[in-house]
């Protein structure tokens, strides 16, 4: 493998996503800010001009500061690989912990270091989208302690999960061959399988307030529905998200047995009795019709399809010189793998994502037909009305960038499909 055919190759994909992350945002920006001052005929009546004025807003402000993430991003990516920043990085750490700690905290450090430095460069844009965006359209409720709290509590729980799961994929890569490759994807789907099973009960309350839904009659409707579903859960929980963010939402978390239902207290505020139904039944029909177990399939059969080309390419000098670091191919860096992998990986993978993105959509669309089939259609309509209100979804996205980027159909396509999954 010729590096530098490696290096103009990753350049040119590069670039050619930048350029159409960029081409795609200025459609999304212009046309929302176009339709601003109209609300669209299948709309008057039931959202103010207000609402969707700020939707609008919203949306044209979180674009643009979308593009100084994504123009940030491609210069921290260029920096790491073909402009030698991981290399530095690595001589640097070699140099201070291989002689003295040995080859498996040397390669610990360097993960850990990466991971330090990129959080570092993401915090200042996330500080400004959290209390300049978010404050400004009334959507943050975080205090600057809290959000500093969370902060410490996730890279803690992300160093406790973290370290573990990287020394024994390093382990992995090590001591077992050529087929290493096999191995850690086994040790990467069980760690996931794992995950599903203690984050509800041991890392979700790190973070937010879990407590039994308070309404009896809620709970009996919710429970009758959940019956008529087939489907079992350990609990129904109301999660305290106002402490964070006005936005609703509620959704489905764990495995087996560890299963529970999670509502966001902004959600039950919002919505009526039946409306709560509604959005529940739709989460049910994606368990009806196992679009969960199919994204799990999807994710792990790309994630092998993925160690797999990693098992060739570690192999490789041009793959690493190639993305300007310098490799010893007589004792390889299998955390410089992992990373380079890890960076150059998302330029490719970012053209397959209009793809995921149908998908997706059409699973909301049978998810929103079951839920016409086990609740009230026209209460599924006004709970999405309120919440593309309450969360400033605009009604009038650019339709090519909805088709690039959008998991969810927008409402006008959505609610326009509903009469006809009720009727089935």
């Amino acid at each position: 493998m010729q590096s530098s055919l490696v290096s103009l190759v990753f350049a040119a994909v590069l670039l050619a996503s930048l350029g159409v992350k960029f081409w795609l945002a200025s459609r999304q920006i212009r046309h929302v800010a176009s339709h601003r001052d109209r609300v669209p005929a299948v709309f008057q009546g039931t959202v103010t001009p207000a609402a969707h004025r700020k939707a609008a807003d919203y949306t044209v402000v979180k674009s643009r500061f979308g593009l100084l993430g994504t123009a940030l991003g491609t210069a921290v990516l260029l920096g790491w690989t073909l402009l030698g920043g991981l290399d530095a990085l690595n001589g640097v750490l070699r140099d201070a912990l291989l002689p003295r700690w040995g080859a498996m905290a040397y390669q610990l450090g360097l993960l850990g270091a990466f991971a330090l430095i990129g959080s570092l460069i993401e915090l200042p844009l996330e500080w400004y989208s959290t209390f300049r965006i978010e404050q400004r359209f009334g959507f943050n409720r975080m205090t600057l302690g809290l959000w500093l709290a969370d902060g410490v509590k996730g890279a803690l729980v992300g160093l406790a999960i973290g370290t573990p799961l990287a020394a024994l994929v390093l382990w992995i890569m090590h001591a077992t061959g050529g087929l290493w490759w096999l191995w850690a994807w086994v040790a990467w789907v069980g760690f996931n399988l794992l995950l599903l099973v203690i984050y509800p009960t041991l890392i979700a309350p790190i973070f937010n307030k879990f407590e039994p839904l308070p309404d009896p009659a809620l709970e009996a409707r919710v429970q009758a529905l959940m019956q008529r579903c087939g489907f079992a859960a350990k609990g129904l929980f109301v999660m305290d998200g106002s402490r964070r963010s006005a936005h609703a939402n509620a959704y489905f978390t764990g495995l087996g047995a560890a299963k529970r239902v999670v509502f966001f207290d902004t959600l039950l505020n919002r919505l009526s009795p039946g409306e709560v139904e509604a959005v529940l039944a739709h989460e049910l029909g994606h368990f009806k019709h196992r679009h969960v177990l199919q994204r799990m399939a999807n994710l792990f059969g790309l994630s092998l399809l993925g160690l797999a080309l990693l098992g060739w390419l570690a192999g490789q000098s041009g793959f690493y010189t190639g993305l300007g670091v310098v490799p010893n191919m007589a004792a390889p860096n299998d955390a410089l793998a992992l990373l380079l992998f890890t960076l150059a990986l998302p330029p490719f993978t970012f053209f397959v994502s209009p793809l995921m993105a149908h998908v997706a959509r059409r699973h909301e669309f049978q998810a929103d037909a079951y839920a016409c089939e086990q609740a009230d259609g026209g209460d599924l309509a006004n709970a999405l009305l309120k919440l593309h209100e309450d969360n400033a979804s605009t009604l009038t996205p650019d339709p090519l960038y909805v088709r690039f980027y959008y998991s969810h159909p927008p409402a006008g396509e959505r609610l326009a499909a509903l009469p006809r999954a009720h009727a089935a």
